[in-house]
């Protein structure tokens, strides 16, 4: 009896009405999403366009690109790197009391479901949206831009932070608690030291994407780099596109490996 049962327990599981069923939904999917790419027609002049843009990559202008003077690539760099820095300060300095009063573990129900159908319509709304808007109300430039990028990581941080502050090991303020711990003594040693490598690694991950998102409202006017990128596209000017794709190349990749290790450090030490 035992041998039977080690016998069909140790059988794989039959999977293949699952496996079926789910090749069928992706080609449902597949073949649906076809006509969405019925408007995509290459010409002649599309073609020319892409073999010039690839020109002005390999033959950058190096004036622009090497350039120090207000219009130059890394000038243009440095003020896409502040508008998304403060804008992700900003951000967290409005996030961070929003977590805390949208936490179940720390508030009631009825506040919290307040709070968190603020964050949700805060969530909404695209950031090019809200880049229209700063640049309607202050006028384009990067003041437009930190704005938008604050608004934007209020949502996504006061996201992520809520769940941290959700997760906190209750047991270690009981035994402050009994200590008899002031609150400051409970902030200080059992609430901080447990929130605050993850808060600085979302910190870093939204910092990570606000330089993302800065060179596309640059496009709309809200400073930074992207404004320059849609002159040159729109007087045809390749050789400065491949200089300015150049040096978001590089800030980009730069970006990318000092944020994956700082935030390695921090959350592994």
């Amino acid at each position: 009896m035992n041998k039977k049962l080690e016998a069909v327990l140790s059988k794989e599981p039959h999977r293949g009405l699952q496996y079926g069923i789910t090749v069928i939904i992706l080609l449902i999917l597949l073949f649906s999403s076809t006509p969405a790419l019925g408007g995509a027609h290459m010409t002649s002049k599309g073609f020319e366009i892409g073999r010039n843009i690839l020109t002005g990559i390999f033959t950058p202008d190096t004036s622009l690109l090497f350039g120090l003077g207000d219009s130059g690539v890394m000038y243009l760099i440095l003020q896409t790197i502040a508008i998304a820095f403060l804008g992700t300060l900003v951000g967290a300095i409005i996030a961070v009391p929003l977590s805390f009063i949208s936490a179940t573990n720390i508030v009631p129900k009825p506040v919290v479901v307040v709070t968190r159908f603020i964050i949700m319509a805060i969530r909404t709304v695209p950031s090019l949206v809200y880049g229209l808007m700063f640049i309607r109300v202050t006028g384009p430039g990067p003041f437009a831009g930190v704005m938008t990028l604050a608004i934007v990581s209020i949502g996504m941080i006061s996201k992520l932070f809520i769940e941290t502050i959700e997760d906190l090991d209750e047991g270690i303020l009981e035994s402050l608690d009994a200590f008899g711990s002031t609150l400051f003594q409970k902030i200080r040693y059992g609430v901080l030291p447990q929130l605050g490598p993850d808060f600085i690694s979302i910190l870093v991950y939204r910092f990570d994407m606000n330089l993302r998102e800065a060179t596309i409202l640059g496009l709309v006017g809200a400073g930074g780099i992207g404004a320059p990128m849609i002159f040159a596209l729109s007087a045809y000017h390749w050789h400065q596109v491949g200089a300015i794709l150049i040096g978001l190349f590089v800030l980009v990749f730069v970006v990318e490996i000092l944020s994956d290790k700082l935030r390695h450090k921090i959350l592994r030490g």
